[in-house]
């Protein structure tokens, strides 16, 4: 069992029982982002959490056993993406990554930004002129030591 193959079983499981990502993260008992991130493939799920998402969705004990296992991490199957939803996080980093540095380093001093300690929350944020999507990060900041 691999997580490829965990993570298809749990979209197919997904759509047969007309769930939504809220949905499954609220019987996880974690964030819809968190949770999201996992049944994709790139989180470690406890013991407890991968018996309520098996139990859920009706997953095979060895799916429940793979989303126990620390994952690799990364699941963009080419350096630069071409989905067109996931592009404009590419663009948004290529434009803005420099002044996110830039504004990062002057605040907080020369470090980066975890994204292991870390959490987001995506919202709609009605528009008049059209729906936004609002997406709101925190990660702790991690200062480079000298040694």
């Amino acid at each position: 069992m691999d997580r490829m193959t965990a993570t298809e079983a749990i979209i197919t499981a997904k759509l047969a029982k007309g769930l939504t990502w809220p949905a499954i993260a609220q019987a996880v008992g974690a964030s819809k982002e968190w949770v999201t991130a996992g049944c994709l493939g790139q989180m470690t799920f406890t013991a407890p959490q991968a018996k309520a998402l098996g139990d859920l969705l009706g997953l095979t004990p060895e799916v429940v056993a793979c989303l126990q296992i620390p994952p690799y991490r990364g699941s963009l199957p080419t350096a630069v993406p071409t989905d067109p939803l996931i592009y404009r996080f590419y663009e948004l980093v290529s434009v803005y990554g420099t002044t996110f540095k830039a504004l990062i380093h002057e605040e907080f001093g020369d470090g980066i930004m975890s994204a292991i300690d870390f959490k987001m929350d995506l919202t709609r944020e009605p528009d008049p002129k059209g729906d936004r999507v609002k997406i709101v990060m925190s990660g702790k900041f991690l200062p480079y030591r000298t040694y």
